[in-house]
């Protein structure tokens, strides 16, 4: 940013330049703003019940904010139809907050998990493609096919949920 001195020589405009720097900071701290407005990713099954995960992401969480929840073997039994009335309702609370469930893919194909048992909406999630593998190029986020308004918006979150998927 620059103005005509009383030469008429160009000089820059410091308020001009100082404002146009806190507009572009602004602007980051909304992106990190829009991104850190989804909450965190919980993980059930990893020295955790669905119930002990479950209140955490709801206490961590105000209501109506995004959040993520993964159940592993065993602990997607809290995911199926079948679930007892107290894991039911603890499930039908975190959706109402603004959760969303996943399984592991590779629970689903090895057989632990069976989608048809389970409450809809759950999603099961990739992990990480074997080493040398194509199918998730590296500069990639996503699988081909794979909803990305379904996953978290935070590559620290996505990266723990296809770390805890693979193998």
């Amino acid at each position: 940013m620059a103005r005509p001195d009383s030469n008429g020589t160009n000089r820059p405009d410091w308020k001009m330049a100082a404002l146009a720097a806190l507009a572009c900071a602004a602007g980051a701290v909304a992106t990190a703003g829009a991104q850190s407005a989804q909450g965190g990713l919980y993980i059930a099954g990893a020295g955790f019940s669905f119930g002990q995960a479950a209140v955490q992401a709801l206490k961590t969480n105000p209501e109506g904010q995004r959040f993520f929840l993964l159940s592993v073997p065993p602990e997607t039994r809290a995911l199926e139809t079948a679930a007892n009335e107290p894991l039911a309702a603890l499930r039908a609370r975190v959706l109402e907050a603004g959760g969303v469930l996943y399984v592991c893919q590779r629970d689903v194909d090895s057989g632990k998990v069976r989608l048809a048992r389970l409450v809809p909406g759950v999603i099961a999630v990739r992990g990480w493609p074997p080493a040398g593998s194509a199918q998730l190029p590296a500069d990639a986020r996503y699988f081909p096919g794979e909803n990305p308004a379904a996953l978290p918006a935070s590559n620290e979150a996505l990266r723990r949920l296809r770390s805890t998927c693979s193998g």
